[in-house]
């Protein structure tokens, strides 16, 4: 070892240089304390100063970066700004909610899918908005032909957050899902599909929340709060949605500095 690492490093046990025979095997077991002693030395100058790991980029997860924000939502549309006891129903009505679906999950969970019903993997990004979404939104279609219209094609019109769907997702699902839907709903617009699967997500997150899932609920607040102000038509129906986001967000998941303040 050097001396100026010497000093900056000093032995807690400092051991002089030991007397070996000419015959001494650094690669062989030690048999005297002092052979130990010095192929610990040997070994210790033998360690580079830097160490750089090897990490294949490939195996990172394409989206690393959380941004997160301190500011709060924006205020509700005059006029639209929910009144406390509604909110307060709300927060009750969900938490009934969450009871039911965690006292009967598992016999939601043993329900048979229908045959045309294949959960995407986990990590499907573009499988799970599909899925939940269909792909007539996904596409960004706004009519269906008229053959459409026969009947229901979930595969064009997303299937509902059935219970027997979202019982079978463990929470990494549930906040990959929500994540996937969140970031979609960054860029687009609010639908009520979109609506009933974040509620539903809402409902299967577990409390404690997890740091990444308390972020994603946090900006999906924030993104509810940008939508409803950018209404034009100030339909009331997609506004009491949004508000009811927001609601759940801020008073049953605690994040209380962005609840919408009683009108």
């Amino acid at each position: 070892m050097e001396p100026g690492v010497e000093e900056l490093m000093p032995r807690l046990l400092p051991v002089d240089d030991c007397d070996l025979t000419e015959d001494f095997d650094p690669t062989v077991p030690p048999r005297t304390p002092q052979e130990y002693l010095k192929r610990v030395q040997i070994e210790a100058a033998r360690c580079p100063d830097v160490v750089v790991a090897q990490i294949d980029p490939k195996k990172l997860r394409k989206k690393q970066t959380v941004n997160v924000s301190i500011s709060g939502c924006q205020p509700a549309p005059e006029g639209y700004s929910p009144t406390l006891k509604w909110q307060q129903q709300q927060v009750a009505n969900f938490s009934a909610v969450r009871q039911s679906l965690n006292k009967h999950r598992n016999h939601w969970r043993s329900q048979h899918l229908d045959s045309n019903v294949t959960m995407p993997k986990s990590e499907d990004e573009e499988g799970w908005k599909k899925f939940c979404l269909g792909e007539r939104i996904h596409a960004e279609v706004d009519a269906l032909s008229d053959n459409e219209n026969l009947g229901i094609d979930y595969i064009k019109l997303g299937f509902p957050p059935l219970l027997s769907i979202v019982s079978r997702m463990n929470q990494a699902t549930v906040t990959s899902v929500l994540e996937y839907l969140i970031s979609w709903f960054g860029e687009k617009k609010f639908t009520p599909e979109l609506g009933r699967w974040l509620y539903a997500l809402l409902a299967c997150l577990e409390k404690p929340l997890l740091p990444e899932a308390h972020s994603l609920i946090r900006q999906l607040a924030r993104r509810c709060s940008e939508v409803r102000v950018l209404e034009e038509n100030k339909n009331e129906e997609q506004i009491s949605a949004l508000n009811l986001i927001i609601c759940l967000v801020s008073r049953y998941f605690d994040q209380r500095d962005l609840a919408d303040e009683p009108s």
